[in-house]
This record gives C-alpha cells, sequence and structure tokens, in this order.
C-alpha cells in the first residue's frame, strides 16, 4: 500500500510529531510510507531524524517581504498542491488544513477545530472538513465537535506516545541535573506563547504561586506557527512586566534534549483553551510528573483522573501549590501514556485505510 502522509511544517508541533511518528509506525507494519511537508527557511529535514524506511518530500517555501498570515497560507496551499501527485498514491491523508487544501480529495484527520476570522481562511478550514473523503479525529470529544457542526461521523484513532523515551529521561540523573542545574525548581510548559496555549493565564497563575514559593522558574519551551501572535506575545511580556516575572523562554527544544526538561521539571502545566489530545502533557506523565491540565471535555476524556484539572489563574495555581507539597503517584499516569501506541494507531489506519479502498472499489 503506497501511503502518503502530508504536514505543512518540519517544526515540532503537535500534528507534525504525529505524522513522522505514525509514519514510521506504518513502515514498520510493511506499508510503503511517504511523508510529505513544506520546508520553511532554509530547513532541509524535520526536526529530529526519521527512520530511513519512510521516504521524505519537502517542498521547499521561502516567504516574501510583506506577507501576511493569509498571503503565506494562500501560497502555501498553491505551492504544495503544485508540488504533490495524488495518483502516485493509493492513500492521500492529510494531518491540517494546507495539506487539505492543497491536494483535493483525501483521507483529513482533525486533530483540532479552529475559529478563523479572515475569509479566506474560514473558507480554507470549511474546505478542510467538508472536501475530504474520510475523516479521522484522535479523540472522542473532537469528533463529537465534527458530528454537531457538520454532521460528519469521523474515526476515532487515538495518538500514540513514546513513552518509554520520556521514562527513561527520567531515570537520567545526569540529564535531569543538567537541566536543574541550568533553571533551579521549575514549572514547564511547551508549546510556545499564543492564545490557544493559555499562556496568559499561567503567568496570572504563576504570578499566585510564586507568592509563597518564590524558589520557582517558570520555563516556557517549544512554539512555531504559521500565525501572527505578536500583540499576544507583546500582552505576555506586559503582564510579565507588570507582575514581575522573568520567564526562561527556550523556543524550540532539540529533539533529544526534549525528554530530560520535561523529566526534571517540578509540575508540567498544560493550560491550552484548546486542544485535540494533549501529547505533550502524555510524555509528561510518562516521565513521572505532575500534569495540571485546563478543565476541557476533551482532556478528561484522554486524561482521566491521572492529573489535576483548573480553569482560572487562581485554581492553576492553586493545583499547582499542592502536586508541588504532594506529587501523587505517578504509576498511573505512567500506564496511561504506556498503553497508547503508535504501533497500535498504525495499525488502526491501516484498517481504515483498507476499508476506504474497498469503499472506492465498489
Amino acid at each position: 500500500m503506497r501511503i502518503a502522509l502530508l504536514t505543512y511544517s518540519t517544526k515540532p508541533r503537535g500534528g507534525v510529531v504525529h505524522t513522522l511518528n505514525l509514519a514510521e509506525a506504518l513502515a514498520r507494519r510493511g506499508a510503503d510510507v511517504t511523508v510529505w511537508s513544506l520546508a520553511r527557511a532554509g530547513d532541509r529535514g524535520f526536526f529530529r531524524p526519521v527512520d530511513p524506511a519512510v521516504r521524505i518530500r519537502l517542498v521547499e517555501f521561502s516567504d516574501l517581504p510583506g506577507d501576511t498570515v493569509t498571503d503565506r497560507i494562500v501560497r502555501s496551499i498553491e505551492l504544495l498542491g503544485r508540488s504533490f501527485t495524488p495518483t502516485d498514491y493509493d492513500i492521500v491523508h492529510a494531518q491540517d488544513c494546507i495539506s487539505a487544501n492543497a491536494v483535493g480529495e483525501c483521507i483529513r484527520t482533525i486533530h483540532h477545530l479552529d475559529e478563523f476570522t479572515t475569509p479566506i481562511l474560514a473558507e480554507c478550514h470549511e474546505k478542510a472538513i467538508v472536501a475530504p473523503c474520510a475523516r479521522i479525529c484522535v479523540s472522542a470529544a473532537v469528533a463529537a465537535q465534527v458530528r454537531s457542526g457538520w454532521g460528519f461521523d469521523p474515526t476515532v484513532i487515538p495518538n500514540g506516545v513514546d513513552a518509554q523515551r520520556f521514562s527513561d529521561a527520567a531515570e537520567d540523573i545526569s540529564g535531569v541535573a543538567r537541566w536543574r542545574r541550568q533553571l533551579g525548581r521549575y514549572v514547564l510548559t511547551v508549546g510556545g506563547i499564543e492564545p490557544r496555549k493559555g499562556t496568559l493565564d499561567l503567568v496570572e497563575a504563576f504570578h499566585l504561586l510564586r507568592r509563597d514559593r518564590p524558589d520557582l522558574q517558570l520555563v516556557i519551551g517549544g512554539g512555531e506557527t504559521l500565525f501572527d501572535y505578536r500583540d499576544y506575545r507583546s500582552e505576555f511580556e506586559s503582564r510579565c512586566q507588570a507582575l514581575d516575572i522573568a520567564p526562561v523562554i527556550l523556543g524550540a527544544i532539540a529533539d533529544d534534549d526534549l525528554p530530560s526538561l520535561v523529566a526534571g521539571c517540578e509540575v508540567f502545566a498544560f493550560p491550552s483553551t484548546k486542544e485535540g489530545f494533549g501529547l505533550a502533557a502524555l510524555e509528561a506523565l510518562a516521565a513521572g510528573r505532575p500534569v495540571v491540565t485546563r478543565n476541557l471535555p476533551v482532556l478528561r476524556e484522554v486524561f482521566g483522573d491521572t492529573v489535576r484539572y483548573a480553569d482560572a489563574p487562581a485554581g492553576f495555581a492553586s493545583a499547582m501549590a499542592e502536586l508541588l507539597t504532594a506529587p501523587g503517584d505517578p504509576g498511573p499516569g505512567r500506564a496511561l501514556a504506556r498503553s497508547l501506541t503508535w504501533d497500535d494507531a498504525a495499525h488502526a489506519h491501516l484498517d481504515f485505510y483498507r476499508a476506504q479502498l474497498s469503499l472506492l472499489q465498489r
């Protein structure tokens, strides 16, 4: 079976992490897999090495002076569409709005739903839900949103988690110690500074937490997006200054360094206002770290009682303070992370692909 998986970036965003891990697991099961992506800013590969069994096709994309977000997305769609030949594959599987708009009829994984006010972007989002021939969601909560909003009934296939990698990092005393020497005792969030990640709420929560725990540092890792969050970033910086908070902003983290960074934190904060699954928080559970997430239906579905839930900043601050004193048993969280494997996800995807091919042959 010749499978094309398409994503929009080579950077470590959730959908890209999903695409690479799924591709490698599919290849382990004997599938002929090619991952397609746009490569921006001179990238020559993905953020991490990819199993040689997976073919990689990168389409070079350069920003132009004066480009708006809309300009970049429209050109991304056009460029990827011109470069891709759907007839080369039995299965064409898009992982985001850009690639779904670029390739026409395809299978689409809807990781989460966005809201756009710009007409062109709203149209792209709508088309990427309506046009595909079949849909997958990584959680039942997002599938329910699609069902309610559009009347489609996506198949739910949960993400996998590379749990061993993070549990091993927790046992690597030298790796954890290196981050603790550099950062001290720290609260960690991963995903960058943007509205969907709830960063401003985390700043407010950390301000409350720090009143009694002045020794703590707030650390923010990751962050790569096509969208323009300069206004949000400016508000974030102003609020940090007003509250006398100086967070450590690491930006993109080398893939080899991420597990020990996660394993070294005191608490992992996950204040996202919108998620499809919560992979970063599951990696923290695999590393044995206590986690506080926003009280969202999708996260309750995925995490059950293995994390603490909060809504407002005061609730996040209170939950983090309690976990600093009594982090609880990491066993259930680690067991949950181990139960979600990419091999299981690949098996379910192959069954789904075969069913779609059977429908086409009727």
